[in-house]
């Protein structure tokens, strides 16, 4: 693979997404999912946000607004989190709740839309996206509760659900394959950093653009592709500790059934001996599967055009063992 060159999309959103400029990228991906073409007004404050790259697993959020007052909150996600779900309901809560004045009337509550980018497996699903919603469903019936004539005039909507809170999630952390839609093109980019060939979805000239890697100077450069050293530890990390605790306890699981069936009438100094052994050999085990782990952080980081020092300082592996991957 060659060096990407354009700028990941979370890196984007920290440092220059937010400005209005740059609009046009935002734009083209929420017109890409919602099915509707977005113009957005202005940024707006979110406090979840964090700049510091020192903490490297934290998530980077944006709030957007346009010109219908709806609020667009944007968020990537890099490291596992098992209430993530509940956090999306919280989230859109809270700006409900904060975007509403004290002493007004509920109809002027904000309708608010969550896109959510996860780079892990939330979830059990195999599609990249999926769209949620809220509706009411007669219990016997089985009808879809409506708006009344003067409630769709008075609040400009067709149907209940759009007075609600919308949510997206992008599952993009394994998308690799041929782009063959907008959105694809857009799971793509966000997945790889890099913009599929001759990709035609809104706001993919804008990144090909303004997100060009050989845009920034070098200070930039450099805190940049310490992020993305941050982001294939994160991810092969999250790989590792899943896949060695499975092969872990399944081996463990199997020797310690065939060791208590051969332990039956054999001496206790035998069993010892073999439990001695065993965990010897799982010692060595896991000794060559981090070396093995090494080496695949150093060619992820390769793939993504990451400097070798950089590259040798991260896995402690040397230059000319890099060079030979």
């Amino acid at each position: 693979m060659g060096e990407n060159k354009y700028i990941r999309f979370d890196w984007a959103m920290k440092r220059l997404l937010r400005q209005k400029a740059n609009f046009g990228i935002l734009e083209g991906l929420l017109t890409t999912l919602l099915g509707m073409k977005i113009k957005i007004k202005r940024m707006l404050e979110s406090e979840s946000n964090q700049d510091d790259e020192s903490d490297k697993y934290n998530r980077v959020d944006m709030l957007a607004e346009n010109d219908k007052g709806e609020l667009f909150l944007i968020e990537v996600q890099n490291n596992t989190e098992y209430a993530y779900f509940q956090r999306m309901l919280f989230g859109t809560s809270k700006l409900v709740t904060e975007y509403i004045k004290k002493g007004e009337g509920y109809e002027n509550v904000r309708k608010v839309y969550s896109v959510n980018i996860v780079y892990f497996s939330l979830g059990k699903g195999t599609d990249i996206v999926y769209h949620g919603k809220t509706e009411f469903r007669g219990i016997h019936n089985g009808d879809l509760l409506e708006l009344s004539p003067f409630q769709k005039q008075k609040f400009n909507v067709d149907v209940v659900s759009d007075l609600y809170p919308e949510y997206y999630i992008m599952k993009v952390n394994d998308f690799n394959r041929v782009a063959k839609n907008s959105i694809e093109e857009w799971a793509y980019y966000l997945n790889t950093g890099d913009v599929p060939k001759g990709a035609k979805a809104p706001g993919m000239e804008e990144v090909k653009e303004q997100l060009t890697i050989d845009r920034m100077d070098k200070s930039e450069r450099s805190a940049y592709y310490k992020h993305l050293d941050n982001i294939v530890i994160l991810r092969d990390n999250i790989y590792t500790e899943r896949e060695e605790g499975r092969l872990e306890g399944r081996a463990e699981g199997r020797e310690e059934g065939r060791a208590e069936g051969r332990a039956e009438g054999r001496a206790e100094g035998r069993a010892e001996g073999r439990a001695e052994g065993r965990a010897e050999g799982r010692e060595e085990g896991r000794e060559e599967g981090r070396l093995e782990e090494r080496r695949q952080n150093a060619k992820k980081m390769k793939d993504l055009s990451v400097p070798v020092e950089t590259i040798s300082q991260v896995t402690g592996l040397s230059v000319d063992e890099i060079d030979s991957l």
